[in-house]
């Protein structure tokens, strides 16, 4: 898949302020300070489409994007706030359920994991609810340019025998880094072919 165009749509705080549209949608997620917005920049060629922040949490909306005119690239709040309140992570968490359960047009979600680290609790906890309500999802492991093959690959099946306990199957993963660029044409050929988006 080659993007063409990518353009903010607009930010929507629950799923019934989200757009009405059939335009199929892939969505992304992780754990604050995965390397989110880096990943939706590099994917679409925009320094400055998806913002960057040192700050975990920044994104506490559901943001849209119009990508080639024909699908849209939904960027969902990080789960795993460190400085809100619980108010505030309890609706951004409803939000997230919200529109993963009930969004006609979802195609399926990617879930980054940074591979740097050993299992999160968080990370498998929403894998395992992801998987309880039947939602698609792949798994990417960002950052690989941080750590050498080896420790790498040690690190991917560390955390698929982690998750393996809480989900049944091993999930399709992908590797990314937006430093080396490693991964953006597998991530674009999977929505294309998974997804069957034109």
């Amino acid at each position: 898949m080659n993007i063409h165009s990518a353009v903010f749509e607009i930010s929507a705080p629950d799923l019934k302020s989200c757009p009405e549209t059939d335009r199929p949608e892939v969505a992304f997620i992780g754990r604050s300070n995965v390397g989110k917005s880096s990943l939706i920049n590099l994917l679409t060629n925009q320094k400055g489409l998806a913002k960057v922040s040192a700050t975990p949490g920044k994104t506490k909306l559901i943001n849209f994007f119009l990508i080639n005119g024909n699908w849209n690239l939904v960027d969902l709040p990080g789960y795993g706030y460190a400085k809100v309140s619980q108010r505030d992570r309890r609706e951004f968490s409803k939000a997230i359920a919200g529109y993963l359960e009930h969004r006609p047009n979802l195609r399926g979600v990617f879930v980054l994991i940074d591979s740097r680290l050993s299992p999160q609790a968080i990370d498998l906890e929403f894998l395992q609810w992801t998987a309880e309500r039947g939602v698609p999802f792949v798994l990417i492991f960002t950052k690989t340019d941080k750590l050498k093959p080896k420790a790498l690959e040690r690190n991917i099946a560390t955390f698929l025998e982690s998750l393996a306990t809480v989900c049944e199957g091993t999930p399709e993963y992908l590797v990314s880094s937006s430093v080396t660029r490693e991964g953006r044409k597998e991530i674009l050929n999977l929505i294309e072919d998974s997804f069957s988006l034109d």
